[in-house]
């Protein structure tokens, strides 16, 4: 395996440049899906298009064993300025892999072409190439449209490239591995007047000020210390004048929670608290919270299979299988909502000059390429075995 997929090295280099220099935001993706299905099918796998309006599924079958699993990988990019230099700089402004899942694609097609041209597996693999995963829930409206019920599938595995990990290493876990990712808005209303005569009417500011302090209380005080939760108002907008104590004051921020439990009674507590503040001042309130990705909730036996596989390519002392979770989030939670599986973190470099995703400067890190191929391939040869 080692010798052919690296063989691929080259190609796989061109086609994440590639990707790289014409970044699509979500779906708008057709130009990366008309790469990825030209690919495939020049690899010989049937191909379905269409899903979440730019989504690709690849369909590869070898033995007559019926047991499939699913691979995903996701290919829109970031509304974000590119600062690097270099001859496969986004040709687009405003538009960048700032999150690297032109790597995440090149390295599933990598896996694709080797599995096609050596079928050394019985069962069925569909390669899941999936738009939007950057705040549009495209695995939600790909699920929604009928991924599941198109595709008989068994588990489902996804991966990210981690820059706070070096090259050749593997990190996961069972269980909670991100969060949660929610938002709030809070619209409190108290009766506007001069503001040199504050007794007449119903000052909403240090009502939302009262609410960013006590909401801190259910991370600190309500939250079991075991457990984890992030809650930060990061808006707070009142008036426009000097002499005016404003109508309205408006505070929004975000919610980030492992556990789906903890998310509901973090919802039920907010307004709770909300709706006591305000009452005791005798102001009116509204209360908004919006659901967005849920947490990403790896089973225990596909999250090992995912450990043996990644310790078969890197040696089990690369492969970290107690990592710490993550607060950030991942719409892959909405495909392990659904089915069984792993999402995992491979290391894109930790070494000087590296920076996290997001990040103006990023780049993912051609010497993972093979890398990631090579575990995607294992996966499959482990979990559907000839």
């Amino acid at each position: 395996m080692t010798d052919l997929i690296e063989g691929y090295r080259e190609e796989l280099t061109a086609i994440r440049r590639d990707i790289h220099r014409h970044p699509e935001l979500a779906y708008e993706e057709t130009r990366t899906s008309d790469i990825v299905a030209e690919q495939l099918q020049s690899y010989g796998i049937e191909i379905q298009r269409g899903l979440a309006k730019t989504g690709v599924v690849g369909t590869l079958k070898a033995g007559t064993a019926n047991k499939s699993i699913a691979l995903r990988a996701d290919m829109d990019a970031l509304p974000i300025q590119e600062s690097n230099d270099f001859g496969h700089k986004s040709v687009h402004d405003m538009k960048m892999h700032a999150c690297g899942h032109d790597g995440h694609t090149t390295m599933l097609l990598g896996a694709a072409k080797y599995l096609s041209a050596t079928r050394e597996f019985d069962g069925i693999v569909h390669f899941i190439f999936q738009p939007a995963e950057e705040g549009a829930g495209g695995a939600r409206v790909m699920i929604e449209e009928g991924l599941f019920d198109k595709f008989t599938i068994a588990a489902v595995y996804g991966m990210h490239n981690w820059p706070l990990l070096g090259v050749g290493k593997f990190a996961m876990r069972s269980g909670p591995i991100m969060a949660a990712a929610d938002t709030f808005d809070i619209v409190v209303t108290g009766k506007g007047t001069h503001a040199a005569m504050p007794h007449t009417g119903i000052d909403p500011v240090p009502i939302g000020a009262e609410i960013v302090s006590a909401l801190q209380t259910l991370v600190s005080r309500t939250t079991d210390p075991l457990d984890s939760a992030v809650l930060s108002v990061t808006q707070f907008q009142a008036g426009d004048a000097y002499n005016v104590i404003p109508e309205t004051a408006t505070l929004r921020g975000g919610v980030r929670t492992l556990r789906e439990d903890t998310r509901q009674a973090m919802e039920a507590a907010m307004e709770r608290i909300v709706s006591g503040i305000c009452e005791a001042h005798g102001a009116r309130y509204d209360f908004t919270y919006t659901r967005g990705y849920p947490p990403t909730v790896n089973a225990e036996e596909e999250t090992a299979n995912a450990a043996a596989a990644a310790a078969d390519v890197v040696g089990k002392e690369n492969v970290q299988t107690d990592i710490a979770p993550v607060m950030g989030s991942e719409d892959f939670s909405y495909m392990l909502e659904k089915k069984p599986g792993s999402y995992i973190f491979i290391g894109n470099g930790d070494g000087e000059g590296s920076c996290m995703v997001h990040n103006p400067g990023y780049d993912f890190n051609d010497e993972v390429l093979t890398i990631g191929a090579r575990y995607w391939s294992r996966l499959v040869e482990t979990q559907l075995p000839k």
